[in-house]
């Protein structure tokens, strides 16, 4: 008898041990997302959304990306490998590569064809440019490849970094107003995506308009509406509520969607719908699904970030969020799945609206910057010897220089001098010093990660905070000054202890963190570094 009780609390404690995962792990990345919405907005949140995660689960109030350029592509990539662009390789939206001489996009792959209602364009896409791991490829191997990856997004960069190279799908969203994906991922859509898909849900919500979400009293932690810092939404005459998305979408496509709360939505509804086709969080082998919203970088780019329509879209957003939590309740378990929510990047104030406000900053735009830059190599070598200028990065033609009968390295200082003539320019770095890089200059090292020398270009430039490579109206990001690289970070849901943090942590710790926290291995890019409050029960 004393064996046979041996025996089956062997196999209880093993059972037990064993069960040492969640269901299920949901990502959640706000597409340029400050921590200070969190705090701007908190009073006009529901209570079972944002604040639900914030004040049940823990919370990191100074969170920060370790690198520039922080963009969408690297920072979707940068969460989910634990490492930064000068590892992983993407270092940019789109950018130059030096190493061939042509213009890449993040995840562009000529291998791969369409899957779904969209162009040809829009679908050849891949994470082959992504050079390391990430912790949904670590989830599938760490299972055996039973646990599921599924990532989706508006953009498709948001789907495919995150959910890694050995995802089971990534689905984005087309002009044409279906989630689409690639035969990278498989021959067909899922069945459940076709039937998506079919029922043309985004004519719901464009057929409803967009007005605001709450009275208009609630919004007075924004400028008022019809700010002079505000872009125009598809060409209206004022950007004002309410909006005519119908009109819109007779002019252009179902893409209008995406820069409406409404884009968040509909990711959200294919999301639910993912948990319950695919059953995900319904047996021992814990699945990963990486979600993206993107409509906050879409609306922010165009209307700002002091806008009652970003502010609107939030207050839609934490409703959207409950109801996902909601869902998440009811179908995978309360204490079944782990749960993160971050950004890729923050985003800047608008420079006018800074210089208004008398901060001596104004807006540049890179284009203008780069025809400045050509405009001195021909007047001072009769030669243009700029390849390209994009992301901060300029790229000079080595070849042509050498021709030229120069030494390079005199006119790479030509052209540093010259730079730092420039209004916005606070430093210029060269390739030497950038891999040289010891950590005493706090940008150099943020530079330093985020660069890669066989991509990137042979001069890198640090603005001066508050100046903006982007036109008069709206706002962007890319810069290593705080206002780009606090972004929150909240987790939450299965063994996720109550509490808060005002330490700095980086994004690159997350990945390491859910690596430990469910037993398995780190990405093999990543830095390792954990947040052990997080590893706390």
């Amino acid at each position: 008898m004393k064996k046979l009780l041996f025996f089956f609390v062997f196999i209880f404690v093993f059972h037990l041990q064993a069960q040492e995962r969640p269901k299920l792990v949901v990502g959640i990345v706000v597409d340029q997302m400050r921590m200070e919405y969190l705090y701007r907005f908190q009073n006009d949140f529901t209570e079972n959304g944002f604040k639900r995660i914030m004040n049940k689960g823990y919370v990191y109030h100074n969170a920060h990306f370790n690198y520039m350029p922080t963009y969408t592509a690297p920072g979707h990539a940068s969460i989910y490998a634990g490492t930064t662009p000068s590892v992983h390789g993407i270092v940019g939206n789109e950018w130059f590569n030096r190493s061939t001489s042509k213009e890449r996009y993040c995840t562009d792959d000529e291998t791969v064809q369409t899957l779904g209602d969209g162009t040809k364009a829009e679908g050849a896409m891949s994470p082959k440019n992504l050079l390391s791991t990430t912790i949904t490829d670590e989830l599938r191997m760490g299972t055996n490849f039973k646990g599921k990856v599924i990532g989706m997004s508006l953009k498709d960069r948001g789907a495919i970094l995150p959910a890694g190279h050995f995802a089971n799908w990534a689905f984005w969203y087309s002009k044409t107003g279906a989630f689409i994906s690639s035969t990278f991922y498989g021959e067909k859509l899922p069945d459940w995506v076709t039937d998506f898909n079919n029922q043309k849900n985004y004519l719901n919500y464009i057929n409803q308009g967009w007005n605001l979400y709450k009275p208009a009293a609630t919004y007075n932690e924004s400028d008022p509406d019809d700010s002079p810092y505000e872009g125009k939404l598809y060409g209206v005459d004022k950007p004002v509520f309410p909006y005519d998305l119908k009109k819109m979408y007779d002019k252009n496509d179902a893409g209008v969607l995406r820069a409406t709360p409404f884009g968040n939505n509909i990711l959200a509804d294919l999301a639910m719908k993912a948990i319950e086709n695919e059953s995900l969080g319904k047996d021992e082998d814990t699945d990963f699904l990486a979600i993206s919203f993107s409509s906050t970088d879409y609306v922010g780019h165009i209307l700002g970030a002091r806008s009652m329509e970003l502010q609107d879209t939030y207050l839609r957003l934490d409703q959207t969020i409950a109801d996902l939590l909601a869902y998440l309740d009811r179908n995978v378990g309360k204490d079944n799945y782990l749960l993160f929510l971050t950004a890729d990047h923050a985003c800047a104030e608008n420079a006018n609206f800074l210089k208004n406000n008398k901060l001596n900053v104004k807006n540049i735009e890179y284009k203008e910057i780069s025809k400045a830059i050509k405009k001195f190599s021909t007047d001072t070598y009769g030669e243009d010897f700029v390849t390209n200028y994009s992301n901060f990065n300029l790229y000079l033609n080595k070849a042509k220089i050498k021709e030229k009968g120069l030494e390079y390295a005199t006119v790479e200082h030509s052209f540093s001098d010259f730079l730092m003539t420039q209004e916005q320019v606070k430093k210029v770095y060269n390739e030497e010093e950038i891999l040289h890089s010891n950590g005493s200059d706090y940008y150099l090292s943020m530079i330093a990660n985020g660069y890669d020398a066989t991509q990137d270009g042979n001069l890198v430039i640090l603005d001066k905070p508050g100046y903006i490579e982007y036109g008069p109206t709206g706002t962007s990001h890319g810069t290593p000054y705080a206002y780009d690289t606090h972004a929150p970070l909240l987790f939450y849901g299965w063994e996720i202890p109550k509490g808060e943090s005002h330490s700095k942590k980086y994004i690159t710790q997350i990945a390491p963190t859910i690596a430990q926290k469910i037993g398995i291995t780190f990405p093999n890019g990543s830095q390792c570094e954990v947040l052990e409050e997080i590893l706390n029960k």
